[in-house]
Parts: C-alpha cells; sequence; structure tokens
C-alpha cells in the first residue's frame, strides 16, 4: 500500500489505494469528480488520508450492495452533520430495507421466470422425443 507519512498523519497515494481495493485510479477519480472523496494535493499528486480511505471502503460497499452514488452520498454527508450519527443510521436502515424489498421483489420474479423457462423446456423436449 502506497502510504506517505506526514505530519503523524497517514496518507495514501492514489495508486496505493486502487491496487488494495482492487480499482482502478480512474474509478477513484470518477468518485472525487462526483464529491464522494475529497483528496488533498501535494504539487500535482493526489493523496488521501483514513477519513478519505473509510469512505472509500463505504462507497465500493455500498455500490456492491447495488446503491446508487446518490444514495451513498446522501448517506456520507450525514457523517458530518449528526455527531450522534442517529440520522446517518436511520437513513442506512431506510436503505437497506429498500433494497431488501426490490432484491425479495427480484427473487420473487426469478423463481417465477426460472420456474416458466422449466416448463417450457420439459414441454420442448416432450415435442422433439415425440
Amino acid at each position: 500500500m502506497n502510504r506517505i507519512e506526514s505530519d503523524k498523519q497517514e496518507l495514501y497515494a492514489i495508486a496505493g489505494l486502487a491496487k488494495e481495493f482492487d480499482i482502478s485510479t480512474r474509478t477513484i477519480r470518477f468518485y472525487e469528480s462526483k464529491g464522494l472523496l475529497f483528496p488533498r494535493r501535494v504539487g500535482g499528486t493526489r493523496v488521501f488520508n483514513k477519513r478519505d480511505r473509510a469512505r472509500l471502503i463505504l462507497i465500493l460497499r455500498g455500490k456492491r450492495l447495488g446503491f446508487s452514488l446518490k444514495e451513498i452520498e446522501e448517506y456520507l454527508s450525514l457523517y458530518d452533520a449528526d455527531q450522534t450519527h442517529d440520522t446517518q443510521a436511520e437513513k442506512l436502515l431506510e436503505m437497506v430495507n429498500l433494497r431488501l424489498g426490490l432484491l425479495k421483489d427480484q427473487m420473487q420474479d426469478l423463481k417465477t421466470t426460472t420456474s416458466e423457462l422449466s416448463e417450457i423446456k420439459k414441454l420442448v423436449k416432450q415435442r422433439l422425443t415425440q
């Protein structure tokens, strides 16, 4: 991991973060352009602190779970707005409940589709063996 020590603060180079999380530097720059990450500049080099790294972890987890960048942004923006983080926790619960509902609906749709396809397969096989 490309770590840079600066004034007792752990900093990360973009290449190091990209390698650590198996993503491209372009992906990290994209999240920066969307206002989700806020690296400092040292000369022409982006440097990320521990908070940026933690935010990147949350962004990647959110994307993996199917949340939109807008939803992730709303969630992350609550971190600084509420010192108790209760609002952030409530937002997360709301997002999770909505996502779970959507996934359950999709699972039911998949079950229906696979059942229909299995029936079609069975009928076609019967026809071909006659």
